[in-house]
């Protein structure tokens, strides 16, 4: 038995008992590939990943990569915040190998705390799209999420939301609801505007929208949808997943509500809608380094990308893997192109605007 005691708080995401083969999933070439290069077995064949991930994909990915590799993933889940301050505060003791979360601004903060360091392979640089991954190799993604104009269908048209800007005019006065500018996925869509045009445009924009708001920010994104729908507002934003999470709810009531609301993939005749990633990155004092690389090389493989997408509401990193077929059903859509550091980079500069303008 290895001895596991350092990491007894581990919440164990994926275990031998989890059967790829109950959930109809194949690993495919790559996945057998990835097997042939698995390291030699030993008390420490696993590998610890810190995520602020905590969805059911997930553990079939985890099982996917153990059964592709031999390798056990040991998974303890926590908020971003969390999970941060235990590798600031764990420092060289840590027994995390890898630090997964959504969006770039959390991944970014690691990397500016010095935790995690900068890993390239053949591998990830093919596998993923430049923009979508820090350019010095400290993360990477792997998969996207889109930020999407939600509309109540009876009172918009869908070409009255084609761009963000126009959430700002006088055409949505007292109708635009909003979550907390303190959220990391406010924070980050304010920071890729500044990257593209700059803290100026970037200010006059959120002052904009914030002199629309129907009321003071509350509530999740889930929030603001079902807030559209009931009449509350015509408009919001969202990150999309959480309209098509909705959409496949078994719960009539969430259903009900995207009955009453439509979105649009904003900006598609300029720069294109913001997008942000899910991904990781190899902690700075990895203890098990080569199985933590050959995980995040799993992550964006073709055996993992295939599996991922039918099981989640997110993009698949790579755009010749296929989503699911109701995300696939929206159709293609430009995606804007910003270093994806800039998230990180202009974040406190967002927090302060987003202060300035009174969007609390």
């Amino acid at each position: 038995m290895c001895n596991c005691e350092p990491f007894a708080s581990f919440i164990l995401e994926a275990t031998l008992s989890f059967s790829l083969s109950r959930r109809g999933l194949v690993l495919g070439a790559s996945a057998t590939a990835l097997a042939a290069c698995t390291p030699g077995g030993g008390e420490d064949n696993y590998v610890n990943v810190y995520t602020a991930r905590h969805y059911d994909a997930d553990r079939a990915l985890y099982a996917g990569f153990q059964e592709a590799t031999g390798v056990e993933v040991r998974a303890l889940t926590g908020s971003a915040e969390q999970l941060l301050e235990r590798l600031r505060a764990e420092g060289e003791a840590s027994e995390a190998d890898v630090f997964v979360s959504a969006d770039a601004g959390n991944l970014w903060k690691v990397k500016e705390a010095g935790l995690f360091q900068n890993v390239v392979t053949p591998a990830l640089e093919q596998n993923v799209p430049q923009h979508l991954r820090d350019p010095e190799g400290a993360f990477w993604g792997f998969t996207k999420r889109a930020r999407i104009i939600v509309y109540r269908k009876d009172a918009v048209r869908p070409e009255e939301v084609a761009t963000m800007d126009a959430l700002g005019t006088a055409r949505f006065r007292n109708q635009i609801v909003m979550r907390s500018s303190s959220n990391t996925y406010q924070l980050s869509t304010l920071a890729a505007r500044i990257e593209r045009l700059g803290a100026e445009n970037a200010k006059a924009w959120a002052g904009a929208v914030r002199g629309n708001f129907a009321r003071d920010p509350q509530g999740s994104d889930s929030d603001q949808i079902k807030a559209v729908a009931a009449g509350e507002a015509q408009a919001s934003v969202c990150n999309h997943y959480y309209y098509f999470r909705m959409m496949r709810s078994e719960d009539a009531a969430d259903r009900d509500v995207i009955g009453k609301v439509g979105f649009a993939f904003p900006d598609q005749a300029g720069a294109g809608t913001h997008v942000n990633i899910s991904g990781g990155g190899v902690t700075a004092h990895a203890k098990r380094r080569e199985r933590a690389v050959q995980f995040l090389e799993y992550l964006v493989s073709d055996a993992a990308q295939t599996m991922l997408a039918p099981l989640n509401t997110e993009f698949p990193i790579r755009p010749q893997i296929a989503p699911a077929p109701d995300l696939a059903a929206a159709g293609a859509f430009k995606e804007e192109n910003i270093p994806l550091d800039a998230l990180g980079r202009h974040q406190a500069e967002a927090a302060r605007i987003f202060e300035e303008v009174g969007w609390s």
